[in-house]
């Protein structure tokens, strides 16, 4: 009977065997790498356009004095904000229209505050403003917030709504709790938003020329 031979056994590895290299291993790890490589890069460029978005949307708004375009930048997040937080889309947009004459002001174009929004913070700006004292106009200087972007001065002004006063965190409940867009604004002015006695038919003025209500059916 005819002995059966011992052959050395191979010794194999993912890509080695025998001390060799395995070509076809080699070929199928530097395709995986290539594939997550591409899936990488796609994710960043994705994560990069997502945080872009809103800075080169308003940049657009802000080198344009078309007021269409100011509006359309803004109707996402104030219609967001109403949404959580049942502030009218058309009393922010109006809001944000007068105060920051379309987006022109010194402090919305270059500071990103839209709604006049006063702060003692570090990162705040002192600038001049128009104030109506004691039956007339006068200029004086405050110091304002500043943010981002537009965007997250939205959300701030909708912050204020919600937490009130440092005297009165009911402050703004009524704002909170209108109706529509004329008692919100009429709302306002009641508590002292701005000393402009005109205020709230300034904005009741904006929304229906140019037919902001429109954003509050959401």
């Amino acid at each position: 009977m005819a002995r059966k031979k011992n052959y050395p056994k191979k010794k194999r590895g993912f890509l080695i065997v025998n001390g060799r290299l395995r070509y076809p291993d080699i070929i199928l790890v530097l395709l995986v790498v290539a594939l997550i490589s591409v899936q990488l890069t796609k994710w960043v460029l994705d994560v990069g356009n997502v945080q872009n978005t809103e800075p080169k949307t308003e940049q657009y708004a802000k080198n344009n004095s078309d007021k269409s375009s100011f509006i359309k930048v803004l109707v996402p997040v104030a219609q967001e904000q109403q949404r959580r937080h049942h502030v009218f889309s058309s009393i922010t947009l109006a809001q944000a229209a007068l105060e920051s004459d379309w987006g022109r002001s010194e402090l919305s174009s270059k500071y990103n505050n839209l709604f006049g929004i006063k702060s003692n913070q570090a990162s705040s700006v002192l600038l001049t403003t128009q104030e109506y004292v004691n039956g007339q106009w006068i200029t004086v200087k405050a110091r304002f917030a500043t943010y981002d972007s537009w965007a997250d001065s939205v959300r701030a002004h909708t912050q204020l709504f919600l937490n009130g006063t440092q005297w009165d965190k009911e402050h703004y409940r009524s704002v909170l709790e209108a109706s529509d867009y004329k008692q919100a604004a009429q709302a306002l002015q009641d508590k002292g938003y701005a000393t402009d006695p005109g205020y709230a038919q300034k904005l009741i003025s904006l929304i229906e020329e140019y037919d902001l209500n429109q954003y509050d059916s959401l």
